[in-house]
């Protein structure tokens, strides 16, 4: 871990990297007739990552005038759903043949399938563990072998509106839990909603109650549970629960977000209508053009005795996988290590997330609040990989239906740990 972070550090506060080599993929297409490739991707027209993959591929068929990349951009829910059944099911005609996926046991289990092509041989003959650490490719290598290309690097951020907190009497972020619930306090006593969540993206609902539950726990034990190595059964875990009830129970999260989707409730904060707001890195190019001063931390610590205020939910996450059946398998396989690389790159730039490639470009314009972003990676002593992509499919989505019955108040911390103890150990 101690690598992994000083590694960080070092990406994102260098200026200037000189490449360390060149790719071989502009070979790999023949002088003959164009071939078109399929991608599927969640890069839909509000989301922040759009501009970098619109990027990547102009430039890469540019350099690459035989090959033309028809990108198809699905809704995030949608998508989950949409990806594994064509995994499951689908033949070679209805897959795409390089798509979107998240990594950790849910790229794994198309791994286990045999549905993804390896990548082990582009790595080893076009790129150098300087250009792309194997740190960023632990995620999306199982049994020793690499199967997908990062895109970017990312962690579960609370992003603060320093505007309406001064309002409130705050000129800083809260830092300790005691502290952040007087914040809150003092933000409806003068009629402003402290929080928003999507309530019908259960996977915005996680961006909450883990960094609650990791603040409690440590990141370790959390590490264990969604590895299927340790246990929900635990007090603290219940109290994480009751804690994020709580809040909705004293009006700390609109309570409109309940039926509202993630577009929704950032155009909000954007707007100067909530104070906060949790989510994924991905956000900070939009939230530092806003029309307030933003600011930037973690979730405060919840436990002492076994996590610490260091501590993050986040990893190198979305990736570019091959599939395996592609009749273009291994011009695809070229193309899409190339795409996560340049994707990265664009999406470092627009502050998007953090670089999971080593930059080889300038990156003196990286937004400040990009940069303190930076500062708090550089110093977590822990991480844990998002839940719903830590775990398999069928675990995972019985996790995520719990998840929206805390946020639904349809059960409490003891009906959490319960039903999950039951249905998954």
């Amino acid at each position: 871990m101690k690598k992994i972070l000083a590694l960080i550090l070092a990406l994102c506060t260098v200026f200037m990297f000189t490449a360390c080599g060149g790719s071989d993929s502009e070979e790999a297409a023949s002088d003959g007739d164009q071939v078109t490739l399929k991608l599927w991707c969640i890069a839909t027209e509000s989301d922040a990552n759009r501009p970098a993959y619109l990027q990547a591929i102009e430039d890469y068929e540019a350099a690459h005038p035989n090959v033309k990349i028809e990108m198809e951009a699905f809704e995030n829910e949608s998508y989950k759903t949409k990806i594994k059944a064509a995994m499951s099911g689908g033949s070679a005609e209805d897959l795409p043949d390089m798509f979107f996926t998240w990594s950790g046991a849910f790229l794994g289990d198309f791994v286990a399938a045999d549905k993804v092509a390896c990548l082990d041989d582009v790595y080893k003959n076009n790129y150098t563990s300087e250009q792309i650490p194997d740190v960023m490719l632990s995620t999306t290598t199982y049994d020793g072998k690499h199967y997908a290309a990062p895109t970017t690097y990312n962690i579960v951020a609370m992003y603060a509106n320093m505007d309406l907190l001064k309002e409130a009497g705050w000129d800083h972020i809260p830092a300790t839990y005691e502290e952040l619930t007087k914040c809150c306090d003092d933000l409806l006593a003068k009629d402003i909603i402290p929080f928003g969540c999507a309530g019908s993206e259960t996977w915005c609902v996680t961006e909450y109650l883990e960094p609650i539950i990791q603040k409690s726990i440590g990141y370790e034990d959390l590490n264990k549970i969604f590895a299927g190595e340790g246990t929900w059964n635990d007090e603290d875990i219940k109290k994480s629960v009751d804690t994020l009830q709580d809040m909705i129970d004293k009006g700390y999260f609109d309570p409109s977000g309940i039926a509202l989707g993630n577009d929704e409730v950032k155009a909000n904060f954007l707007a100067g209508k909530t104070a906060f707001y949790q989510n994924g890195t991905w956000n900070t190019g939009e939230v530092a053009d806003a029309d307030f001063e933003a600011g930037v931390a973690l979730f405060p610590l919840m436990n002492a005795d076994r996590a610490t205020a260091n501590q993050a939910i986040g990893g190198p996450s979305d990736v570019l996988a091959v599939c395996a059946d592609s009749p273009n398998a291994d011009l695809a396989s070229e193309v899409v290590v190339e795409l996560g690389k340049e994707i990265c790159h664009y999406n470092y730039l627009n502050a998007v997330g953090l670089p999971a490639w080593t930059p080889d470009y300038d990156t003196g314009d990286v937004k400040p609040l990009m940069i303190e972003i930076s500062d708090i990676v550089s110093k977590c002593d822990g991480m844990t990989l998002f839940g719903d992509t830590a775990m398999s499919a069928d675990p995972a989505q019985i996790y995520l239906d719990y998840v929206a019955k805390v946020y639904g108040g349809e059960i409490d911390g003891q009906g959490f740990i319960d039903g999950l103890t039951k249905d998954l150990q």
